[in-house]
């Protein structure tokens, strides 16, 4: 049965070549793995394309070089609290990340827009949060004109095609993961790293991404492999749990506003 592949030779070159002659490539595991079969609950197919960016809107500044490990932390961030640093610290170390870029989004189309603070604040929230030089706040989804999540990665991958880039997102997002535009897209894209968050320790076999991809789940134990896999390979970590969420944050807001 086939699982974890690699696909180093099929990737482009960087267009800078003394650079790109000496990064990693994305290597399969040469370890003893038993993989569970894969449920084949239903089809998904193939997301659209995106149309690109905005003409003269794209400049990243991520300062990204060829051969670096970088975790891709996308949301909404309204606002930014130490628990999403507990999943990107958590990524950090467990991975051996050289970056984890914090995307924040525009707006997410699958909330309500009246509920979102303006850009600029929830920018200034993850930069209040994800400090450290390891850590970048970028509002890339702006600058590349993207709204979906599968669009963005496209369009990084495109940017930089000699960085190992990883999907970075918290347990409470896995359940729903399935309904996300393009999520098996995302999952052959590029690995995917699945850090557990309180209210949602459900056994990660359940939800339904992962019961779609189970044979390619790398043990925890194998996590800093990850990053020069191919794809599709995830993993889930667990570590102590930070029981903060933006929900609870604005509740406890708005009731001190309310008071007056």
């Amino acid at each position: 049965m086939r699982g974890w592949t690699a696909h180093g030779a099929c990737r482009r070159k960087s267009p800078q070549p003394d650079l790109a002659t000496d990064a990693p490539r994305r290597v399969s595991s040469a370890l003893s793995i038993t993989l569970e079969p894969v449920l084949p609950l239903f089809h998904a197919g193939p997301a659209p394309k995106a149309s690109g960016p905005r003409r003269g809107a794209l400049r990243d500044g991520l300062g990204l070089q060829p051969g670096m490990r970088v975790g891709l932390f996308g949301g909404s961030f309204n606002p930014a609290h130490d628990g999403h640093l507990h999943v990107a610290e958590t990524a950090l170390a467990r991975l051996g990340l050289d970056r984890v870029v914090w995307l924040v989004s525009p707006q997410n189309p699958l909330k309500n827009a009246a509920d979102s603070a303006p850009l600029a604040d929830r920018m200034a929230s993850a930069a209040a949060v994800a400090h450290g030089p390891s850590m970048i706040v970028s509002d890339f989804e702006t600058r590349a004109g993207t709204s979906w999540t599968i669009d963005t990665l496209r369009v990084l991958v495109a940017r930089h095609p000699d960085v190992s880039f990883v999907w970075l997102m918290g347990s409470d997002n896995l359940a729903g993961f399935h309904r996300w535009r393009g999520w098996s897209d995302i999952m052959r894209l590029m690995p995917v790293a699945v850090i557990a968050r309180p209210g949602s320790l459900l056994d990660s076999r359940t939800a339904p991404g992962a019961q779609r991809f189970a044979r390619f789940r790398v043990p925890a134990a194998q996590a800093r492999l990850l990053p020069r896999l191919a794809a599709p390979a995830w993993t889930y970590l667990t570590a102590p749990l930070n029981h903060r969420s933006s929900t609870a944050i604005r509740a406890a807001r708005d009731a001190r506003d309310a008071d007056g």
